[in-house]
């Protein structure tokens, strides 16, 4: 728990505050039946409304202050708990922000969420609840006990018998609850994940017609939660009704013991009813002890998974780097002898490493255009992905510049890249917002340089509000081909010294495309620029074409060299100019 304290110190007024305000109610309470049963056992007795009168003033004071005393100890508790809870939130995003893809994968995108928001939200209430209650329902507790014994020790001894066995019951039903609340957040992440995938993927199930599957599939899900809230919360209720059979039987044996003193004239009427509200006052402060417990157990179960998150070791990171300072400054790349997979042989199960790059040794000078070929799944995504260090080689070493990419800080390494991956990703905003992640202080005459040469600021100007148009999330209200051209022209603002494009042209007519590659030859002449192409003319220009199989490096050459030695090549060639023929 040392670690939580940095989230408490900021405001540890308001975490002083809340409780001690919270005592002066709980004094208030413990007094109020004590001089309620003075007036009865004084001023009613002896007919002294005066005494009443006074003895009323006080009572009416002491509700005041305890007014005072709730409210604040309300409002610093909100206070110190929601404090507490967004600057936990905050590190823990800023922590997801530093997981490498491989760290995102082991937790799942639903489970991160539901981290952030449900499990933080269960340690923000009992926090809240905690300063509100924690010491209020103690204090009451120890208070009405102390003044049970001191107004009548004899009929006390019924609290010595009812306290440890509520206690008892109290606590198995959180011994039993507490894995029940870490199976129903569990469920929870499962849910989320879902939602999550049925909201990206909606227009692709119903494309599909695949509505009605989807659905059952939610179902099923929606089903586990509810069996899992069910399952726990079937324990839960148990606490109320051993509280209140708690409550009646010890009332009803103070009543009755109380009663016959009262007729024997060993205890006064006033004392009795007194007596009687600390009973009550005994047991509320168990009731209350239990809640703030069972809602601990939760947010326990919560705290823990925030730790998981927290205290994952982001296996991508520039802690060791011996060149933080490097800048990538000319674009040459360099592989020697790369191999890369996914999936470890460490992760357990006795599943073997399955290599996706084997071998690879090749070289690309600054400034070259490079285009790399090959089919779908020979490992041309996750051979680009190695350059800005998105994931690590598992042997060899990939340098750019002559410097190892785990030397360099990966600020200053991914600076220097420019990434059009191959699912375009736009944000919530307006189109000028979106370009500027390429450069946040370009001014409307850069974006539309580079919107220019993406072939984008056609479309662009064409919109009613032009760059100020606002994209929904994930640019759904843009055609597949403009997201592709504002795509590059987010990577072209930020002025890389390489420039990769993953199949980034995909969804752009071949005039286009052509009109693209012009740009780039003539604007980005010193920029090392590396296209992925499933279409043999988006790379046959290129200073050199590498030609990969099943992870391997097949050929590499000219378009002519290619065509002449390498029969991969020749075929792709081959198959795609005969369809353009007859077509």
């Amino acid at each position: 728990m040392k670690r939580y304290r940095k989230y408490i110190r900021p405001y540890w007024k308001s975490f002083l505050l809340g409780p001690v305000l919270m005592v002066t109610e709980v004094i208030g309470e413990v007094l109020l039946p004590a001089f309620m049963a003075n007036i009865i056992n004084i001023g009613a007795v002896r007919h002294d409304i005066s005494y009443i009168v006074k003895m009323g003033l006080v009572m009416l004071v002491t509700a005041l202050v305890m007014m005072v005393g709730g409210i604040g100890g309300a409002y610093f508790s909100a206070r110190a708990a929601i404090s507490f809870a967004a600057d936990l939130r905050s590190d823990v995003f800023r922590k997801v922000q530093d997981f490498s893809f491989r760290n995102v994968d082991a937790f799942s995108t639903g489970s991160l969420i539901t981290r952030l928001t449900n499990d933080i939200t269960q340690v923000q209430n009992m926090i809240m609840m905690g300063l509100r209650l924690l010491l209020r329902a103690p204090g009451m507790l120890i208070g009405a006990v102390i003044m049970a014994f001191v107004m009548n020790p004899q009929l006390a001894v019924i609290l010595l018998v009812v306290i440890p066995l509520l206690s008892g019951a109290i606590g198995a039903v959180i011994f039993i609850a507490y894995p029940r609340f870490e199976i129903v957040q569990k469920k929870i992440d499962a849910l989320n994940s879902r939602i999550q995938e049925a909201l990206v993927g909606a227009r692709i199930i119903k494309s599909f017609v695949r509505g009605s599957f989807e659905e059952e599939k939610f179902a099923r899900s929606n089903e586990e939660l509810k069996e899992a809230g069910l399952r726990a919360f079937r324990v839960v209720i148990l606490n109320m009704p051993i509280m209140m059979l708690a409550m009646n039987v010890t009332t009803l044996a103070v009543v009755w013991f109380g009663g016959r003193q009262v007729l024997f004239g060993t205890m006064p009427v006033g004392d009795l009813t007194a007596f009687t509200t600390y009973i009550v006052q005994v047991l509320m402060s168990l009731m209350i002890l239990a809640m703030v417990l069972l809602q601990s157990s939760r947010a326990v179960a919560g705290l823990k998974r925030i730790t998981e998150v927290l205290d994952t070791k982001v296996d991508l990171s520039d802690e060791d780097a011996s060149e933080k300072e490097a800048v990538v400054s000319r674009g040459e790349i360099v592989f020697e002898d790369v191999s890369f997979s996914y999936y470890k042989g460490d992760q357990g199960g006795g599943t073997q490493a399955v290599p996706v790059l084997s071998d690879l040794s090749f070289r690309i000078e600054a400034g070259e255009t490079v285009g790399i070929i090959g089919s779908t799944g020979c490992g041309k995504t996750s051979l680009v992905q190695l350059i800005p260090r998105l994931y690590d080689v598992d042997q060899g070493r990939v340098c750019v510049d002559g410097i190892d990419v785990r030397e360099y800080s990966l600020r200053n390494l991914r600076d220097g890249v420019g990434m059009v991956l191959q699912k375009n990703v736009l944000f919530s905003g307006t189109i000028a917002e979106n370009l500027r992640w390429g450069d946040e202080t370009a001014d409307l005459d850069s974006i539309r340089m580079a919107a220019s040469c993406a072939c984008a600021d056609g479309f662009v100007s064409g919109f009613p509000q032009g760059y100020e148009t606002n994209l929904s999330q994930g640019g759904v209200n843009v055609s597949g081909g403009q997201k592709q051209r504002l795509c590059i022209a987010r990577a072209l603002l930020k002025k890389p010294r390489i420039l990769i494009l993953d199949d980034s042209t995909s969804a752009v007519d071949t005039a286009t495309e052509a009109e693209i590659r012009r740009c780039f030859a003539e604007e980005f002449r010193d920029t090392t620029k590396i296209i992925i192409a499933q279409r043999i003319t988006s790379v046959m220009d290129a200073d050199k074409i590498i030609v990969m199989e099943e992870g391997r490096i097949a050929a590499i050459g000219t378009h002519e060299e290619l065509l002449a030695g390498c029969d991969a090549y020749r075929e792709i060639h081959e198959s795609q100019m005969s369809r353009e023929v007859s077509a």
